[in-house]
């Protein structure tokens, strides 16, 4: 499960405003049984307006989501599934939204 890779919201309660999620975990603690997770929510129906370095807009197969960074949370491996985008080369923005969360900077 490698960091940056994108799954598919496999919960009925909240896939219909998190469709995606977004595994932010180290890949160093693959060994856990859980990853940690940022969900994404299509910019068209965000809800919540929030600090752009916060919440950077991240696009995945032409649509554009919101990374919901103050509502990281952990999920188990098992309900993840397949990777179905990895977003690597948004490391810097995707790192920089998680410091702004964790350290204020």
């Amino acid at each position: 499960m490698p960091q940056f890779a994108v799954y598919r919201n496999r919960n009925e309660a909240t896939r219909g405003r998190f469709p995606l999620l977004l595994d932010v975990q180290s890949d160093l603690l693959e060994p856990l049984s859980t990853r940690v997770v940022v969900p994404l929510s299509p910019l068209k129906s965000a809800r919540e307006r929030i600090i752009q370095q916060l919440a950077p807009v991240l696009t995945i197969d032409g649509e554009r989501y919101v990374m919901l960074t103050p509502q990281l949370a952990g999920i188990s491996t098992r309900e993840l599934g397949r990777s179905i985008a990895n977003l690597t080369a948004e490391r810097a923005t995707i790192i920089s939204a998680l410091d702004l969360l964790i350290t204020g900077i």
